[in-house]
């Protein structure tokens, strides 16, 4: 479903974030990124979205070179991918409950069937009583699992998710991760950056350790 064939990034001013990366990720698999802050991981899941793109190789997710699509092709890919990144990327001009529906909006789902699936998931999340709050006024942990509900309400083939545990406390942490594993269990595909070795014990999966932008090792 994912593969780089010698993908290097390289910002502005010459960091580079990822070195001559060979590695593949197959439809429903489960995936850990681990490694120190700065290692590439983010990166990694950037590329995947084509929010950020290579600076040489190829990075392949279902068949299309994520590099080469044109800004117009970027939301049908992301369609089928659910987010979740540290900036959130919320919009603070609509509700807690707007910002859920956003993707099925986007995807043409009716609208009752769009705020039944929206208000299942921000219940899962623990969130269902601030329905018509402002993202404005949660808290960091609140947002994130707002951001969550947004990423998964579409049902997505592929989740991407960038610590997303990491402003959460034990018990919602746990709880998200009961989530990602249901999801996993129906087929989809999840890569998850993460320092929470209590999430990789309880869903197991692979994992990929980066180091300073290389793949350092494998394990299953």
């Amino acid at each position: 479903m994912i593969s780089f064939s010698q993908v290097t990034k390289r910002y502005p001013g010459g960091h580079e974030a990822l070195s001559n990366l060979d590695v593949s990720i197959e439809l429903g698999e489960l995936v850990f990124l681990t490694g120190h802050s700065g290692a590439g991981k983010s990166t990694f899941l950037k590329l995947i979205a084509a929010i950020e793109r290579p600076t040489h190789g190829v990075v392949s997710v279902s068949g299309q070179n994520v590099g080469r699509l044109s800004g117009r092709a970027v939301p049908y890919l992301r369609r089928n991918i659910g987010l979740v990144f540290q900036d959130h990327k919320l919009l603070f001009d609509r509700n807690v409950i707007e910002n859920v529906v956003l993707p099925l909006d986007i995807a043409g789902v009716e609208r009752r069937e769009s705020m039944k699936r929206a208000r299942a998931v921000l219940d899962k999340v623990g969130l269902l009583n601030r329905e018509k709050a402002n993202p404005v006024g949660l808290s960091g942990g609140e947002q994130q699992r707002l951001c969550i509900a947004r990423a998964l309400v579409s049902r997505p083939a592929l989740l991407l998710a960038d610590e997303p545990t990491g402003n959460l406390d034990a018990g919602y942490a746990a709880d998200i991760m009961t989530m990602f594993r249901d999801f996993h269990q129906v087929g989809t595909t999840l890569v998850i950056a993460t320092h929470d070795d209590r999430a990789i014990a309880a869903l197991g999966g692979r994992i990929l350790h980066f180091d300073h932008g290389r793949l350092a090792e494998a394990a299953a």
